[in-house]
């Protein structure tokens, strides 16, 4: 059965910092706290939908433990009715790494948390002091393994082209953050919102964030990484919402962000498996691509074939197979291509 997330958001309530890329009110489009009753009511409306999910009951936005512990057992007590009925499975939080104890980890466990997400954003701590994060990457590598020792599902969140942050460095995250083997890892590009610091330092000149494209090819790449460390990217880019889009400062945001990385992928894996066979240029070919991975491949606006003819002088046609794994490709015929080592004979 497929999972479904009932999302119930606590904005800004229990972080003691403001980063530099954050206003969770605009990210999410929530202006108000929830109360008890308003956790019953996302449970209640998701539960009696046509939508037949694996549920489970998530608390995002905020940082959840670090919130008034009263009014976060209130949430929890709500939301483990339907545990204890068999209406979810469970119930997922996010919080800060510093945010995590063996104080609280005992209350998460009582009331069916099965799942915890830590804010890491980076593990450079020269990037995470620059952004106001208020806790060192030591914080998510001992949250971390508190979270594990505890039996919890571990999921570490992630942010690419941060203030004083850079390419290697995000790699380095992300090499770090498989060191830790999450289960589940969220990745987020920052964006640059009306009324964050980072408005601040880039309307002065100090923050130049990245541009979509190249958001694109990084994320691509830590796609890749993760998933050849068997981590899930649950998460690639940020929600839509209309406050979001009104709120943006630089336009690099893009709705659709993971469907571009994923395209991004399977043009290389094409490029790599047009090197494994020699050819170079030239010619007709046929490629069988799994039957979800279609418009991935053929790329937005047929970006991906019109690079492949410009590049390779090739005329590619797609035909979906439900035997090839998702982003990968496999030539079925080849017509009139030149390769490297017949055109060296020629």
């Amino acid at each position: 059965m497929k999972h479904g997330n009932i999302a119930v958001f606590v904005p800004l309530v229990g972080c003691p910092h403001r980063c530099s890329f954050c206003d969770q009110r605009r990210i999410t489009g929530q202006q108000t706290v929830p109360t008890a009753d308003d956790v019953r009511s996302a449970v209640d409306k998701a539960l009696s939908s046509d939508k037949k999910y694996d549920w489970e009951i998530a608390f995002f936005g905020g940082s959840f433990t670090a919130i008034d512990r009263d009014y976060m057992i209130s949430l929890l007590q709500a939301a483990y009715v339907y545990v204890e009925r068999g209406d979810v499975s469970g119930i997922r939080i996010s919080t800060r790494p510093d945010a995590i104890d063996d104080d609280v980890l005992p209350i998460l466990k009582k009331y069916g948390v099965t799942a915890i997400e830590l804010g890491a954003q980076s593990m450079c701590d020269e990037v995470l002091t620059a952004n106001g994060r208020g806790h060192n990457a030591q914080a998510v590598r001992d949250s971390s393994r508190l979270i594990k020792e505890y039996g919890f599902s571990l999921g570490l969140q992630m942010m690419t082209g941060l203030y004083k942050s850079s390419r290697e460095r995000d790699i380095y995250t992300a090499n770090e953050i498989i060191a830790l083997a999450p289960d589940t890892v969220r990745i987020y590009p920052t964006v640059t919102l009306k009324g964050t610091a980072l408005e601040a330092l880039y309307n002065n000149g100090s923050y130049t964030p990245m541009t979509l494209d190249e958001s694109v090819d990084l994320c691509a790449l830590l796609l890749e990484m993760f998933g050849r460390n068997n981590i899930e990217v649950i998460r690639l880019g940020l929600h839509y919402s209309e406050s979001l889009m009104r709120d943006i400062v630089y336009d690099n945001y893009h709705p659709a962000f993971r469907e571009l990385c994923e395209s991004r992928l399977m043009l290389r894996e094409f490029i790599r498996v047009c090197g494994e066979m020699g050819i170079d240029c030239g010619g007709y070919m046929t490629v069988r691509v799994h039957p979800s991975c279609v418009s991935k491949f053929v790329g937005q606006k047929r970006g991906n074939i019109a690079l492949i003819r410009e590049r390779f002088a090739i005329d590619v046609k797609t035909l979906a197979d439900k035997n090839v794994p998702p982003l990968k490709v496999i030539p079925q015929i080849v017509c009139g291509c030149v390769s490297a080592e017949n055109a060296a004979q020629n």
